[in-house]
Parts: structure tokens; C-alpha cells; sequence
């Protein structure tokens, strides 16, 4: 049985990774808040502008612009959207996992490029020497909106010039603290529907001015760019909640931990004292 010195220190170990990592819920829970209106409130209108880009595309070929231009997929660009520090659960694991799915699954007959943005990500492709096109460390750092649009300039550019034949992200899509679904989207080429006579005649009408052409070369980029920060704000909120959780977690097992050390402290001093009252009567009767 341990000494009661070595439990003590155990117990006192324990008690400050306690606050350790309550501190860390308190602090990911104030941020999970923050991330978590900015997820939701971006929705509507990423929603509304893909309505909006159905209605337009409902009227054009896809030559109208080379973002929906289709091709054999031979070349393929994965962004993956992972966090910078870990202490978060499974979100990383999860994530990566999922993304290593998708590489062998088209390992095959296709050539699987790797966008990485996170620092979780990034290290643990580079450890295994992927074909990594670009990474983004410190992801929290500038405004979503910049980083997305730099992300967004680079992905269509590689599309246009034909560097890349479909572009694909990998984020995590927030539910709750405690339920964060692993999501791949296809990017580029944007993805036309067919629509019926139906679907047609209920479309909005609208006028366009200068015309459609025009307003969907307008249109598309920012529909990337608007899918780049939604996955962005998507994936922050995803962190803190699992970080939230994961912190908790760990708090609560710091409790029963104390609790059991303390149970064995207790048992280790009362068998000391026994010993000792023993010897003290083992000696008096000696001396009688």
C-alpha cells in the first residue's frame, strides 16, 4: 500500500489539474457561445445565396462560367478543417479519420491532393508524407472572413487554370456541446440541379440587371467564399463545444479520482494508527 505522503501528493496533483481544466471549460464554454452565434447566424445567409444561385443557374448552361464547368475527376483537392490545439476530445480524431477514409477511397484511380487548415491536421499528414498543396496554422488568428477568401482564391484558381479537377471540404458541422458531425461538401465545380417544368414555374422571378451572365460571374465566387466561412465558423464553434465537453469530462473524473485517493488515505492513516496503538499495547504488557 502507497504511504500516506505519496497519496497526499497524488491527491494535491489531482486537485490542480482539476482547476486546470475547470478553468478550461469556463473559458471554452465563453468562447463556444461567441462561435456559436456567428455559426448560426451565418446560415440563413449562406442558405439564401445558394437559393439565389439555384434561381440564376436554373437559366444558364453550365458554360456559362468555368466554376460549373464538370470534368472527369482525376485530380482531387481536400480541404480539411481541423483545430490548432488539441484537449478537445475526438474532434480532431474524428476528422482526420474521416478524411483518411476519403483518401483511400479514391487512392486508386485518382490523384488526392490535401488542403489542410489547422495545426492538428497538418502535422499528423506531414508526419505521413500526403501530397499537401497548402496549410494554415493559426486559424483563429486573422478574421474568418479574410482567411476564408484567401482559401477561396486559391482553390478557384487552381480550378480555373485546371490544376484540380473538384474540390471537396471536410469540416465539422456544430449540432451542440456535445454532438459535432463530420461533413464533406463538394466545393467546385459548383453543383447544378436539375430542375423540372415544375421547380420552373417556381422559381422567383427576377429582373436582372446588367444580366444573368454577368450576375453569376459575380455570384460564384462569393458563393466559395460564403462556403469557406461558414466551414470556418462551422468548425470553431465544433472545437470549443467538444473542448467544452471534453473539459468537463475531465473535471468530473478529477472529482471521483479525489474522492477514491481519499477513501485509500483514510484507510492508510487508520491502519497506521492501529499499528501504532498495537505496538503501545504490545509494550505495556511486555513491561508488566
Amino acid at each position: 500500500m502507497a504511504t500516506l505522503k505519496i497519496i497526499r501528493k497524488r491527491i494535491s496533483s489531482v486537485r490542480n489539474t482539476q482547476q486546470i481544466t475547470k478553468a478550461m471549460k469556463m473559458v471554452s464554454a465563453a468562447k463556444l457561445r461567441r462561435a456559436q452565434d456567428a455559426a448560426v447566424a451565418a446560415r440563413p445567409y449562406a442558405e439564401k445565396m445558394t437559393e439565389l444561385l439555384k434561381n440564376v443557374a436554373a437559366r444558364v448552361s453550365s458554360e456559362a462560367h468555368p466554376l460549373l464547368q464538370a470534368r472527369e475527376e482525376k485530380k482531387i483537392q481536400l480541404v480539411l478543417f481541423t483545430s490548432d490545439r488539441g484537449l478537445c476530445g475526438g474532434y480532431n480524431a474524428n476528422l482526420i479519420r474521416a478524411a483518411e477514409a476519403f483518401i483511400r477511397k479514391n487512392a486508386g484511380e485518382k490523384e488526392v491532393e490535401v488542403t489542410l487548415v489547422g495545426r492538428k491536421g497538418a502535422d499528423h499528414f506531414r508526419r505521413r508524407r500526403a501530397n499537401i498543396v497548402d496549410r494554415y496554422i493559426g486559424i483563429l488568428a486573422p478574421p474568418a472572413d479574410e482567411l476564408a477568401a484567401e482559401i477561396g482564391q486559391k482553390l478557384m484558381a487552381r480550378f480555373i487554370n485546371g490544376e484540380t479537377d473538384a474540390v471537396y471540404i471536410l469540416y465539422s458541422r456544430f449540432r451542440s456541446a456535445l454532438s459535432q458531425v463530420p461533413t464533406l461538401e463538394k466545393l467546385l465545380p459548383v453543383a447544378l440541379n436539375e430542375t423540372s417544368d415544375t421547380e420552373a414555374q417556381q422559381l422567383t422571378e427576377y429582373l436582372y440587371e446588367p444580366g444573368i451572365e454577368q450576375l453569376l460571374a459575380s455570384l460564384l465566387p462569393r458563393i466559395t467564399d460564403v462556403a469557406m466561412q461558414r466551414a470556418l465558423l462551422e468548425a470553431t464553434a465544433s472545437e470549443h463545444g467538444a473542448r467544452m465537453t471534453a473539459m468537463d469530462s475531465a473535471t468530473s473524473n478529477a472529482a471521483k479520482m479525489i474522492g477514491s485517493l481519499t477513501l485509500q488515505m483514510n484507510r492508510a492513516r487508520q491502519a497506521s494508527i492501529t499499528r501504532e496503538l498495537m505496538e503501545i499495547v504490545g509494550t505495556a504488557e511486555a513491561l508488566k
